[in-house]
């Protein structure tokens, strides 16, 4: 398995920062680059104003910066159907504590795939923070 992982995170970011609920709203996301089942290099990547572009601009800063998976807290029915379309897979983060149990859950394949019924709303809301805590 070769893919970016993103994971929202609180500030300063990188595997012992906590992880942030608030896919569109947070700082900024820790980049995990994963090879073989191995933590290869881990970076950051501050997040776009959610105002421009409403709910799919981190939909696309994500995209264009080659992300290939998200692991996420909550969100809306239309930022997950956006991750969808543009080919990043959305995991339920299970209120993983930190970055690393995030991405450990993740390499061991114990993290569920984002469905609709995982959405805010019940598959209706467009944001991610109207629905309480995503931890």
């Amino acid at each position: 398995m070769n893919t970016l992982i993103a994971v929202p995170s609180a500030t300063p970011g990188g595997l012992d920062a906590a992880v942030d609920a608030h896919f569109g709203h947070c700082a900024l996301y820790t980049l995990v680059a994963i090879e073989n089942g191995e933590i290869k290099d881990v970076s950051t990547l501050p997040n776009v104003p959610h105002e421009s572009g409403g709910c799919m601009a981190p939909v696309n800063h994500l995209a264009s910066n080659n992300v290939k998976a998200l692991i996420s807290g909550g969100m809306g029915f239309r930022p997950l159907q956006g991750f969808n379309q543009v080919g990043i897979d959305v995991f339920h983060g299970n209120g993983a504590p930190t970055v690393n149990a995030a991405v450990q859950a993740f390499m061991h394949e114990s993290l569920p795939k984002f469905s609709p019924e995982h959405t805010c709303g019940g598959g209706t809301d467009h944001g991610e923070g109207h629905c309480g805590n995503h931890a």
